[in-house]
């Protein structure tokens, strides 16, 4: 029998643990859901070994505030981030702090299930982590060099415009090179784009 695989939620909204919480249940997993940062950890020492899914928007303490106070205890659970619609900059940092994924609110149930798989492929793969490195250098180095800046540009979480005028060239061309080098590198997600670029050690 597969072990079962527990999903902490940790988000001040009610209706957010609960959305997510009957998704996750309907697909299998065991949910534990948490009021806020701060009463999760509490109990993130002893909490079973699994995911997490972290709003970064919390009184208290926000997400990122979590993140940081997790990797200082020794948890390392993987972490999928929450955010609101427009809220990347936040997202960035939270993947260059080690999270998985980030997901905006409001969420479809095909786009929470993928990014809570990716976490548990990680929480299984802690050996793969010096090979995805090395692939992920191999990718980007199938960049051009203006791609290549543009991926440096979204790896601080700048906007397309600020990335833009950095470069003295077009928005447009902007999404021209964003569009060639996810294709490039197989991917169709930015959250994707970061995990490439901040495995590689390109933190913008």
């Amino acid at each position: 029998m597969e072990d079962k695989r527990v999903v902490h939620i940790v988000d001040d909204e009610d209706a957010i643990r609960r959305s997510a919480g009957f998704m996750l249940r309907k697909s299998g997993f065991t949910v534990t859901p948490w009021v806020s940062g701060v009463e999760f950890l509490k109990h993130a020492k002893n909490a079973e070994h699994g995911c997490i899914l972290l709003d970064v928007r919390m009184p208290e303490l926000d997400g990122l505030e979590v993140q940081r106070q997790l990797s200082e205890r020794g948890v390392s659970m993987p972490v999928v981030v929450l955010t609101g619609h427009g809220d990347v900059s936040i997202a960035v940092r939270a993947m260059k702090a080690g999270a998985v994924d980030f997901i905006e609110k409001p969420f479809e149930k095909a786009v929470l299930l993928t990014a809570i798989e990716s976490a548990f492929d990680r929480l299984a793969d802690t050996a793969g982590r010096a090979s995805r490195a090395a692939d992920a250098a191999v990718l980007i180095a199938g960049l051009s060099a203006r791609e290549q800046d543009v991926l440096k540009g979204l790896a601080q979480g700048l906007p397309n415009k600020t990335i833009a005028y950095d470069l003295g060239i077009s928005p447009r061309t902007v999404e021209v090179h964003r569009a060639n080098l996810m294709t490039k590198l197989g991917v169709r997600s930015l959250s994707e784009v970061l995990r490439i670029a901040f495995s590689a050690g390109i933190t913008g």
